[in-house]
């Protein structure tokens, strides 16, 4: 497995250099075989435990990455890798590369008290989740491997531990940025936007505040899309923290994550979120407040005058409202097979919301039966049965197949 170094020339502590801790008993648990091919990782069976579980030392360092974040509202300066070793980035088939990074593989740096280890129920979910999420065609980390570490892990109860192979186009964090802005270094801010632009935005080709404007506007795109793909699926993720957010548009972190189940936009399955911050229906908010946060640590490379600076983002913070509302009404309009946007779209589309929400109907379940009835007669709940002749008359030839790409037929149910 050849492997390039990342990060490292950024700025000074923001990549330290360490090594996983090794375990005792490496099992492999779970493995991508298709994920392997698409990077041409051709490690032996009998090796694959002892590679991916960090015992075996790689040819450069491994790093743990420094960066912020907003948990829940509230600022941490200094969160970090804490459980992960980043090993260096990998080849695709497209010549793309990937960071690939073990998680749980040891205490860091970061660690801050903690042992470094992950359990494996937590790790399996992420083996399962991010792959579906890849499935249903949402932009997401991957998962290459599951290692049982052979240890127990002292969780409440108890737990086995297991080390994770997670592999992202990038984990530039919104979190990456406020580290080094909350350092004041105005240097290392410049080095890792221009690594971003040059890694997901190559696109862009201005100089001066304009190129880190430009690389605003193209995050705020990307989040938009993210989050209007999330609600399709009826995905929430629950943690959408400015560290758990990836200026990539990439879905990170499957902790206290969910598909929902009956339709309700006050959904929230992480037993922290009280408040509801991250429920279902929250996530463009807080994808948005997310976003201005790293507004604000781009803000030395926008203008030397904060007040000015401020002046010239704001635009682009506020354009994610609009952008959103396009999307999300374009997102309606796929699940039920409607072509041509219209008035009565909306209220068509409103009416079918509150008949899911007041009769506590299944959301994938619903849009599933609503794409198969226009094939063949299927069982539709009877308080749809009205709304469904309205909509059936706006339906074409046409609607079927969009509607079945854009509704799933399988997602992974917590309860299952």
């Amino acid at each position: 497995m050849k492997l390039v170094p990342r990060y490292t020339d950024i700025a000074e502590n923001f990549a330290i250099e360490d090594f996983p801790a090794s375990v005792a008993s490496p099992q492999l648990l779970l493995w991508n075989e298709s994920l392997a091919k698409q990077f041409n990782i051709n490690v032996a069976d009998d090796l694959r435990a002892n590679t991916f579980s960090g015992n075996e030392k790689q040819a450069i360092p491994a790093v743990a990455l420094g960066y912020s974040g907003h948990q829940f509202g509230h600022f941490s300066p200094r969160l970090g890798d804490g459980r992960a070793h980043l090993l260096g980035a990998v080849t695709d088939n497209e010549n793309q590369l990937w960071d690939i990074q073990l998680k749980g593989s040891g205490a860091t740096p970061y660690s801050r008290g903690g042992d470094g280890r992950c359990a494996l129920g937590p790790a399996i979910r992420e083996y399962v989740m991010s792959e579906a999420m890849h499935a249903l065609g949402i932009k997401t980390t991957r998962c290459l491997a599951v290692v049982g570490s052979g240890e127990t892990v002292y969780r409440n109860p108890p737990q086995a531990g297991a080390i994770v192979t997670r592999l992202a186009t990038s984990h530039i964090r919104v979190g990456s940025f406020q580290y080094l802005a909350t350092q004041g270094d105005v240097e290392g801010l410049k080095n890792l936007a221009d690594l971003a632009i040059e890694r997901h935005y190559p696109e862009i080709t201005d100089t001066g505040p304009q190129r880190y404007l430009a690389f605003l506007g193209a995050v705020i795109k990307n989040q938009v899309k993210l989050v209007v793909s999330w609600m399709r699926v009826g995905f929430i993720h629950g943690v959408m923290n400015t560290d758990n957010t990836l200026v990539s548009g990439e879905t990170i972190d499957y902790g206290p994550c969910a598909m929902m189940n009956n339709f309700d936009f006050d959904t929230v399955f992480s037993s922290i979120d009280k408040q509801g911050r991250y429920a279902f229906g929250n996530q463009p908010n807080m994808a948005n407040w997310n976003c201005a946060r790293l507004a604000e640590s781009l803000i030395p490379l926008i203008n030397d005058d904060d007040e000015q600076a401020v002046t010239l983002m704001t635009p682009y913070i506020n354009s994610f409202a609009e952008q959103f509302n396009i999307e999300f009404t374009a997102m309606w309009e796929q699940k039920l097979g409607l072509n041509e946007s219209s008035c009565s779209d909306g209220e068509l589309i409103a009416e079918l919301l509150t008949l899911l929400k007041d009769n506590q109907l299944d959301y994938t379940n619903t849009f599933d039966a609503l794409t198969e009835s226009l094939k063949e007669e299927t069982v539709i709940p009877e308080s749809l049965i009205e709304w469904r002749a309205k909509w059936v008359s706006l339906t074409d030839d046409n609607s079927y197949e969009v509607m079945r790409a854009a509704n799933p037929r399988v997602i992974p149910r917590n309860h299952v």
